[in-house]
């Protein structure tokens, strides 16, 4: 039997490549080079938040039932579009959730003992030349504010109080049955904190979210910490906050314009840069491959789907 064409627009592990292969026929494209003869032809498409699913590729596909995305954010696919021709949107979530907080949890402790500085003194020879590195901060004790308390943000914060820090929490409305108390009010909450921790999901709505307004809040004691999309925060002005010490430090695992990194940004000592490593392990990105390949087999099948977000 034949099987359907399946689109994949964005780079996948091999082994979820592989898993794709027994039930479809897979067609590696990018959106703006699809073939018109396989646009015709098309129900499937797999992609992820590096490539996405933009209103023109889903108009340009007239067959199109299903996107499945890689990736628990998903605002790269259009699904406002999605949702007007009837196609079906999945993402991955809850498989990463432990990961992510893991690595923002390292991005605390890396930014908050100088992990990175000293490393370098250590390599450098500094320590024999020039005697012990110095004092750092600790996390013990101390107020971190979450932006977004969904799936991801909730692990954070339970991790968080295995330091004995207080957790407090932003978002769009209180949440019933939570132990940590809310700010309706992000600049007020940012006054409130020692740390600042970004996971909200990355859409028009939360665009600079994270403004000049809430980064002078936080203040010169204060630090940030993105493990969302760089898209939150008002980047040229954390930039120019973090120089004047007018912001305390900032650990980012996210940029407005990925892979670009500002160089006044890389040139700061009080920033820890990961390159979009929040759910970089095998582990997570085979469980997040598997969920992919699991949703679409599903709408092959006719069987619900595990993880629709349209």
């Amino acid at each position: 039997m034949t099987k359907p064409d399946l689109l994949l627009l964005a780079s996948y592990p091999d082994p979820v490549v592989s898993a794709l292969e027994r039930d479809f026929t897979v067609h590696r494209h990018s959106e703006d080079a699809i073939p018109a003869e396989l646009a015709e032809r098309v129900r499937f498409v797999a992609t992820g938040n590096g490539s996405g699913c933009g209103r023109a590729t889903i108009e340009g596909l007239p067959r199109l039932e299903i996107v499945g995305s890689f990736g628990v954010g998903y605002d790269k696919v259009d699904v406002a579009a999605a949702r007007e021709r009837g196609v079906r949107v999945t993402n991955t979530p809850d498989v990463l959730n432990d990961c992510v907080a893991e690595v923002t949890l390292a991005l605390m402790l890396a930014l908050c003992h100088r992990l990175p500085q000293a490393d370098r003194y250590v390599r450098d020879g500094r320590w024999e030349r020039e005697g012990d590195f110095g004092l750092t901060a600790e996390l013990t004790g101390r107020r971190a504010g979450i932006l977004g308390l969904g799936r991801i943000g909730k692990e954070i914060a339970s991790r968080l109080q295995a330091f004995r820090m207080e957790v407090v929490y932003h978002g769009r409305n209180r949440q019933e049955h939570q132990p940590y108390p809310f700010y309706a009010d992000l600049a007020e909450m940012a006054r409130d904190v020692d740390w600042l921790v970004v996971i909200a999901p990355g859409s028009p709505s939360t665009r600079g979210l994270v403004s000049r307004e809430v980064l002078e809040a936080l203040g010169p004691e204060g630090h940030l910490v993105n493990v969302a999309r760089g898209s939150l925060v008002d980047e040229p002005a954390m930039i120019e906050l973090l120089s004047q010490g007018r912001l305390g430090g900032a650990a980012l695992d996210v940029f407005a314009q990925e892979p670009h990194v500002p160089e006044e940004l890389r040139r700061l000592e009080n920033v820890v840069l990961l390159p979009h490593q929040g759910s970089a392990t095998h582990k997570t990105r085979a469980a997040m491959g598997d969920l992919v390949v699991r949703n679409l087999r599903a709408h092959l099948r006719g069987e619900p789907l595990l993880s629709a977000v349209a």
